[in-house]
């Protein structure tokens, strides 16, 4: 509101910019008035405000029903987006177009109440003469800006009347209207902004790969995200509202807990959700309002089976292996795999027995790959790696304070980390008595309990052990318990060595050049004919792993290495072979392939096709023999050669 003079001074300043702008004192119209399409772009650009305005307009309106006033509502430009009033007045306003979509502004009208209040940006009555056209001096106008949350003009509320209306107590209407509506738009505002961070906050809760539930300090259950739905089994219309002691009958004693301050992380509970019992991770937060009460807590759950999952992901308890990666073509090779491939998805456990290096481990992580459990983890522990003190918390873990030196809040074992899927007992012939009655006890009952602990723990977790030892013979010396034999036993795998597949020996040895030369970005080098012989000959103590290491060493050097260490192997001699095709010793330019061909047409020349005698030189078999035979289309044997 102005003082006299101060008011007097804003109309005169008014009238100049009038003139500036080039507004006729006979003129009639608004300079600018939408139509068609315009205006309703309009309307929409000033949905909120039109919306808003709305019940305050009507209020007004009721309160001036048949006193000869109208009420205009602009935007922040003076387009007028409403109008309502006296029929007889609206007639009266609608012969001078003022009519939704006029610009009311100065510029394009003059010195009005409306174009006014936005120009100084502030209330103001303009009556009569103080109008810059001749046409609205009849009239009395009151208007006042409306502003946003940010004090932004986003419109004009304005009371136009018969200029004997004029009375300053309509001025002061107008303003309070537009305190209500100003006042409205903060509570939109607010609302708008309660609901955008209600869904942030939902959406932040349900991309959250853990179950959230929060809880007042009645147990109520106010929130609760997807994941703990999916995971606890529940709908969340069944929840919400509702008391949570139907999920933790106990949940007032972690109310507790956090009274006293204590904290409540990554501890394991049981529930029972719809008579199914579940494992979960569970960690609990306090809420506090603002006079530091404790008014409720955020339960965070996770299925601890996923929690085993993420562990055995991120500490490498993963099978890598598959049955591609278990390399042979010989008789005895596709027998296991068949075999273990027809047993893969039986939990029965399995025994497998063979020399060091021969391929235990490769062949258990093979199985795991091919079953059922093969998106669950594979735990491996090494028995005769692992001192007699602490192999039992190994493989059941501890609970908190179990004893000396024993990590705050207890540690996992490895039954329970491999829980729904693979425990690899490597070396279980050097495991001790005592853990061997352990042992047995668990798989026949199906549960442990932790060193220190009293609970027990269900386990499902399928049993692969390997031995290099001859169990049978171990349990007739008293070192190995017979029971645990028989259990372990059920469904019993033996691998060969390999000076007993030499079938194999080429495929490894190509294998291992690409692979090792592939690893360390060199290529593959050339071996000559007679070390290939030496490696053929060479019984491979070490087995498979011997192989291996040996061609590492050989792409490392390029294959300069020295090859007169192998001198243990059978007496076989592929070089009288090798020499009656007339090749020399620095021929390199041959394929494994093309060297086992010319050395089984070597033997058949040399022994007149005798198939016998050319199966015992070359150390397989007399079925082998024949279907390289035939695989190398030789063509014939006896005379023929």
């Amino acid at each position: 509101m102005y003082d006299k003079k101060k008011k007097e001074e804003i109309i005169k300043n008014s009238h100049q910019r009038s003139k500036v702008y080039g507004i006729e004192k006979e003129r009639t119209f608004s300079k600018k008035i939408l139509m068609g399409n315009e205006v309703s772009s309009a309307l929409d650009k000033n949905k909120e405000l039109i919306e808003v305005a709305f019940e305050f307009i009507n209020m007004l309106y009721d309160f001036l029903d048949t006193s000869g006033f109208i009420i205009f509502l602009t935007d922040n430009e003076g387009c007028i987006l409403n109008i309502i009033g006296d029929k007889k007045i609206i007639e009266s306003a609608k012969r001078l177009d003022m009519v939704v979509g006029t610009y009311m502004d100065e510029k394009n009208i003059g010195t009005n109440a409306m174009g006014t209040a936005i120009k100084e940006d502030a209330p103001i009555q303009i009556s009569e003469k103080e109008h810059f056209i001749n046409v609205y001096h009849r009239w009395t106008c009151s208007a006042a800006p409306i502003h946003n949350t940010n004090g932004k003009i986003i419109g004009t509320l304005n009371l136009t009347g018969n200029s004997e209306l004029v009375h300053p107590h309509t001025l002061g209407l107008v303003v309070a209207a537009v305190k209500s509506i100003e006042n409205q738009l903060k509570v939109e505002s607010s609302k708008r902004r309660l609901t955008e961070a209600y869904q942030y906050m939902n959406v932040i809760m349900n991309s959250i790969s853990s179950g959230i539930i929060a809880v007042d300090k009645e147990g109520i259950v106010n929130s609760i995200n997807d994941e703990a739905c999916i995971m606890l089994n529940l709908n969340r219309n069944e929840i919400i509202n509702n008391s949570i002691e139907s999920m933790f009958y106990n949940w007032e004693h972690y109310f507790r807990i956090l009274k006293d301050n204590k904290r409540f992380e990554d501890e394991e509970i049981s529930l029972n959700i719809n008579g199914v019992r579940k494992g979960y991770n569970i960690s609990i937060y306090p809420i506090y309002y603002e006079d530091k009460k404790l008014q409720g807590m955020v339960i965070l759950l996770k299925d601890i089976q996923n929690v085993f999952n993420l562990v055995n992901k991120y500490t490498g308890m993963k099978a890598r292996y598959t049955f591609e990666d278990f390399i042979g073509e010989s008789i005895e090779v596709k027998k296991i795999k068949e075999y273990a491939k027809g047993v893969a998805n039986s939990p029965s456990t399995v025994l497998i027995e063979g020399e060091s290096g021969t391929g235990k481990e490769v062949l258990a992580q093979a199985i795991h790959n091919y079953s059922n459990r093969r998106n669950r983890g594979f735990v491996a522990i090494n028995c005769g790696a692992i001192s007699k003190n602490l192999i039992e918390s190994e493989l059941f873990g501890y609970d908190d304070g179990a004893f000396t030196g024993a990590k705050k809040g207890g540690k996992l074992g490895k039954f329970e980390l491999a829980k729904g899927g693979t425990l690899f007992l490597d070396e279980i012939g050097e495991m001790p008595m005592d853990m061997q009655v352990n042992l047995l006890r668990v798989l026949q009952e199906g549960v442990i309990t932790r060193v220190g602990g009293n609970k027990y723990i269900n386990v499902d977790a399928r049993i692969i052990a390997a031995t290099n030892k001859d169990l049978r013979k171990e349990v007739a010396r008293g070192t190995f318990r017979q029971d645990l034999y028989y259990r372990l036993s059920v469904i019993p795998i033996i691998i060969p060595p390999l000076r007993e597949r030499r079938d194999d020996i080429l495929l490894l040895i190509e294998h291992f050049l690409k692979i090792k030369s592939k690893r360390l970005n060199k290529s593959i080098p050339a071996i000559s004919k007679k070390d290939y012989n030496k490696l053929l000959n060479y019984n491979f103590e070490g087995n498979v792993r011997e192989l291996e290491n040996f061609i590492e060493k050989v792409v490392n050097f390029n294959g300069n290495v020295d090859y007169d260490f192998i001198g243990n192997g059978p007496d076989i001699n592929y070089e009288v072979s090798i020499d009656k095709v007339n090749l020399i010793e620095e021929d390199y330019l041959c394929s494994l392939e093309e060297l086992e061909k010319n050395a089984i047409i070597c033997c058949l020349k040399k022994f007149d096709g005798n198939i016998t005698k050319v199966s015992s030189v070359l150390n397989i078999g007399r079925n082998t023999l024949y279907r390289k035979i035939k695989k190398y289309n030789i063509g014939g044997i006896g005379n023929e050669f």
